[in-house]
């Protein structure tokens, strides 16, 4: 249903005091976006965030096979507070550079934008991204 992909990661790459960040977070004001994968696309194919704001992405595979989000920049921009499946749990790993989804499958992404900046987004599916399979995820 869904993978999580972690290269050799240093967390010094990443957003040291995230749980901090998370913790502080107010939840109820949490944004949700949807973001739906198909082939050969992300819809919308760019976000803007607002640093300190709390979101939760949703990110959904309608296409007829897996598919990645793929962001590794991003991912050390941002404080992840957990990756939820409804129907199978959810993971609290702060480190990780790429989300997979299986067709018809679904995650919810729930995060802090920090570093301002903007920072690509794609499949790693054999040409996918060569397709056009890519988008812009911008923290302001």
């Amino acid at each position: 249903m869904l993978a999580l992909i972690a290269n050799t990661i240093s967390a010094a790459d990443y957003i040291t005091d995230a749980g901090a960040i998370v913790k502080k977070a107010d939840w109820k004001t949490m944004q949700t976006i949807t973001v739906t994968m198909d082939e050969f696309a992300y819809e919308p194919d760019g976000l803007k965030l607002n640093a300190g704001q709390p979101y939760k992405i949703v990110i959904k595979n309608k296409g007829k096979v897996k598919h990645y989000f793929t962001a590794p920049e991003f991912f050390k921009a941002i404080a992840t507070r957990k990756i939820q499946s409804n129907k199978d749990g959810e993971i609290k790993a702060p480190y990780f550079t790429a989300i997979e989804l299986m067709v018809d499958g679904q995650l919810d992404l729930y995060f802090v934008p920090v570093k301002k900046g903007s920072y690509p987004v794609f499949c790693t599916v054999d040409g996918h991204r060569d397709q056009g399979m890519e988008g812009m995820l911008t923290i302001k």
